[in-house]
């Protein structure tokens, strides 16, 4: 890499990493603790690219952005932030930032960015008309796991396009908020935002009558796979012929929209059409270092709702950790106002929350809850759930190698992550010839990075 790259950290172990990192790289490198100092040195013309974060003892940095950009029209800026909701992401995206990366992030993966951004010679995105300051301040969407955090930049991204987009995840993982969402902070935010199901376009006149109320903004179709086909190929023609205002068309659905084509429950036509920008909503228990995030959110949100301030005691977030959670985050949130109401006193006691989880269904305590249940059983339940989703069809043939690949793919992606991309390493630990895994790296096109961490 060639050019000089201005850091702004208030944290002293990050700016002595990544100044080290990057005049090995061959940068020059400025690094400060002060926003002050930053823009002075913007100002004097100094920097090939700016690597910010957001929250500085003298400032916010995503609120320097448009007087960057002012004062140096095309420096690119990377942001860099600890925050944790998606309302960051949207603001970065929305101040014309280059990139923005989540802590703790991927040095090399920064230096990566870092890289592009020096050989960019200018910026190609559009300024928003409605400031930051216009909206809501938090969305329901909490999380700083790299899963939620990889969420948040697709949305960021794929916000002010005119892509079509499947929203898949299981029910209560907030798949209308993301729609929701995306609709809210694009260039269609004035016109309506209308959700429509299959008895909305089972008459002949019903695809006039929706893009009569949506007026070229969004149009949400819930639970696509749930369709029959007469009302899909009805979707089809409305999306191929939407008339003078063409909106934006969205669709959600439980489950793999790709399985279901191929087992024929949704039409090839209408899967291409819809499939532009495919968002998986992670399920709770994909993310669980997010539930303590999830349930002081919820905790303070019933609190500005006039109840009690509540809290839970360490043995009662011991078990909302290891809790399944079959209903995700809404199952979560409902579990957390029962308590707010029904708590005896300010702290939430462990045994509180087993009456309450005990009362609701599937209780699988499936994450640090020691034998309760093996590995082989949670398959054969995922497995089942598989089998009953095609109902009295059976799956597309192929059924043994591609189960084996959906489970030996991330067994060693995981495997490759916690030995840091080792493979002599990851070898090992898996009980298996270099040379094998080396092929099923290839074989399964999996990504392998040496790396370590930065906090």
């Amino acid at each position: 890499m060639d050019g000089t790259v201005l850091v702004a950290d208030d944290d002293r172990t990050i700016r002595t990493v990544l100044t080290q990192a990057l005049t090995r790289a061959g940068c020059k490198v400025h690094a400060t603790s002060s926003l002050t100092t930053l823009m002075r040195w913007v100002a004097e013309g100094k920097g090939d690219v700016v690597i910010s974060d957001v929250i500085m003892p003298d400032g916010n940095g995503l609120e320097m952005l448009p007087k960057i950009a002012e004062d140096r029209p095309g420096l690119p800026v990377i942001v860099i932030s600890a925050q944790n909701t998606i309302m960051t992401a949207i603001q970065a995206a929305e101040a014309e930032a280059y990139d923005y990366l989540p802590k703790p992030f991927d040095l090399p993966d920064l230096m990566k960015r870092t890289a592009r951004a020096l050989e960019q010679k200018q910026r190609h995105s559009s300024p928003t008309q409605q400031t930051s300051s216009e909206r809501p301040e938090e969305l329901p969407l909490v999380g700083r796991t790299p899963v939620m955090q990889s969420l948040y930049r697709l949305i960021a991204k794929v916000m002010n396009t005119d892509l079509p987009v499947v929203i898949s995840g299981e029910s209560g993982t907030g798949k209308s908020l993301i729609a929701r969402a995306l609709h809210d902070f694009s260039d269609r935010r004035t016109l309506p935002f209308v959700t429509v199901t299959g008895a909305d376009l089972q008459d002949l006149e019903g695809p006039a009558r929706v893009l009569a109320r949506v007026k070229g903004g969004t149009l949400l179709v819930d639970e696509i796979a749930d369709l029959d086909d007469e009302v899909q190929a009805r979707l089809v023609r409305m999306i191929d012929a939407p008339g003078e205002h063409v909106p934006r068309f969205m669709a959600t659905s439980q489950g793999d929209l790709a399985a279901a084509m191929e087992a024929g429950q949704v039409r090839q036509d209408l899967y291409y059409r819809l499939c532009g920008a495919p968002v998986h909503v992670p399920a709770v228990r994909e993310r669980v270092d997010d539930i303590p995030l999830l349930t002081e959110h919820f905790l303070a949100k019933a609190e500005r709702e006039g109840m009690p301030k509540r809290w839970l005691s360490a043995d009662a977030a011991d078990l909302f950790r290891i809790y399944s959670w079959p209903g995700n985050v809404r199952q979560l949130e409902n579990a957390i106002r029962r308590l707010g109401l029904t708590s005896r006193a300010d702290e939430i006691t462990r045994a509180e929350v087993e009456a309450v989880l005990g009362s609701q269904p599937e209780v699988e305590p499936v994450l640090g809850g020691g034998d309760r249940e093996k590995l082989s059983a949670s398959v054969a339940r995922h497995l089942r759930r598989y089998f009953d989703l095609h109902g009295n069809m059976l799956p597309p043939p192929g059924l043994y190698p591609r189960i084996l690949r959906e489970i030996e793919a991330p067994l060693i992606e995981i495997a490759l992550d916690a030995t840091g991309g080792n493979q002599a390493k990851c070898a090992d630990l898996l009980g298996i010839n270099r040379n094998t895994l080396r092929k099923k790296i290839t074989d399964l096109d999996i990504q392998v990075t040496r790396r370590r961490k930065l906090m």
